[in-house]
C-alpha cells in the first residue's frame, strides 16, 4: 500500500517560509495544509493570511488552505476567496484544542454541536462548489462526541476527515487514544486520515500495523521536532543521512534569513526562532544546554554565536 504523508498545520510554525524550506531540504511530505484562516468580527482576510496562501509564495507541490469558523457565511466568504487563487479544496478545522479557541465554540469546542456543524455544511454545499475536507479531534470532553457527528456527515461529499486521536481538553498531554480512533473507523464511511504522535519511524510502523486500512498520515509536531522523519518513513529507514547536521544547518539558516527579513527587530526574530528551537533542541545531544544557549541570546550576533556553538559541539 502506498502511504501518503501530510503536514498538519501548526499556527505560528508552518507558514510558507517554513514549508518551502522544509520541502527544499527534507522532502517526504505529499500535501501541506496552511495554518487556519480566522476572522475577528470583520469579514476581511488579514494580509498575513493572504501572503501565506498566495501561489507565488509557495513552492510545495500541493497546498490546501484551512479555515476555522462556526459560521456558514464566513466559510462561504473564504471558499470564494481561496478559489480565486486556484484552490479547489478548503479544510475545516474542528481540531484546535486551545481554550481561547474552544471557549468561543471554535475548533474542537464545536464538535459537541452536531446540529450547527450540519447547518454549516448544508449551506456551504448548497451555495458553493468548494471541496470540503475536515480536521477533527474525537471530541472536546470525551472521545464519543465525534460519533454523534458522523451520521450527519454521511449526507455530504466530505473529501476526507483527518482525526487527531485525542480529545480537545487534553491539549497535547497524555497519550493518543487508539481504541477510540478504531471506534471512529467503525462508525463512518468517509475516508479517514490518522493524526497524532507520529514521532519516529517505529511509531509510524506500529500505527500502520494497528490500522491497516489507513493510508494517509498527518504529521504535526513531529515534523518540526525531526524534519528528517517523513523521508525516513517513506524509505522505511531509521538511519539519518551522514551529512545530517549540514542539511539541518542549511535549513536553519534559510529559515533564519527569511524571518530576519520579514520581522521587525532582533527580538522578534530571536523569539520566533526560539519557538522552533523548543522543538529542535531534543534532537541534539544535550537538549537542555542547547535550549539554554538559545534563550540567553539577546541580539542577532549572540544568537548566531549560540547556533554556531551548538553545531560545533554536535560536530566534535
Amino acid at each position: 500500500m502506498n502511504h501518503t504523508l501530510l503536514s498538519s498545520p501548526l499556527q505560528g510554525f508552518t507558514d510558507y517560509r517554513f514549508r518551502n524550506a522544509f520541502n527544499k531540504y527534507f522532502g517526504g511530505i505529499d500535501t501541506f495544509y496552511t495554518p487556519y484562516i480566522r476572522f475577528n468580527g470583520k469579514m476581511e482576510i488579514k494580509p498575513a493570511f493572504e501572503r501565506d496562501i498566495l501561489p507565488k509564495n509557495n513552492t510545495v507541490k500541493e497546498l490546501i488552505p484551512q479555515i476555522m469558523t462556526n459560521d456558514a457565511d464566513e466559510f462561504l466568504f473564504v471558499a470564494k476567496y481561496v478559489q480565486q487563487f486556484g484552490y479547489k479544496e478548503l479544510n475545516w478545522n474542528l481540531g484546535c484544542p486551545y481554550p481561547m479557541v474552544t471557549n468561543r465554540c471554535l475548533g474542537s469546542g464545536l464538535i459537541n454541536d452536531a446540529k450547527r456543524i450540519d447547518a454549516i455544511l448544508n449551506k456551504v454545499h448548497a451555495e458553493s462548489n468548494i471541496i470540503v475536507s475536515m480536521k477533527m479531534r474525537m471530541g472536546y470532553d470525551n472521545p464519543t462526541e465525534i460519533l454523534e457527528v458522523f451520521p450527519l456527515l454521511e449526507k455530504y461529499p466530505i473529501k476526507n476527515i483527518a482525526i487527531h486521536a485525542r480529545i480537545g481538553k487534553q491539549l497535547y498531554k497524555g497519550g493518543v487514544d487508539l481504541d477510540s480512533f478504531q471506534r471512529c473507523l467503525e462508525h463512518t464511511n468517509h475516508k479517514i486520515y490518522y493524526n497524532g504522535d507520529i514521532t519516529s519511524v517505529n511509531a509510524f510502523n506500529e500505527l500502520k500495523n494497528r490500522f491497516p486500512t489507513i493510508n494517509h498520515w498527518m504529521i504535526g509536531r513531529g515534523l518540526i521536532a525531526d524534519p528528517f522523519l517523513p523521508n525516513m518513513i517513506k524509505n522505511n529507514t531509521t538511519k539519518y543521512p551522514e551529512n545530517r547536521l549540514e542539511i539541518f544547518s542549511k535549513f536553519h539558516d534559510t529559515l533564519f534569513d527569511e524571518f530576519s527579513q520579514a520581522l521587525s527587530g532582533d527580538s522578534h526574530t530571536i523569539l520566533k526562532m526560539m519557538h522552533y528551537w523548543e522543538y529542535f533542541a531534543p534532537t541534539f545531544i544535550n537538549p537542555k544546554k542547547v535550549f539554554k544557549k538559545i534563550k540567553k541570546a539577546k541580539n542577532i550576533t549572540a544568537y548566531e554565536d549560540a547556533v554556531k556553538s551548538i553545531f560545533d559541539t554536535e560536530n566534535s
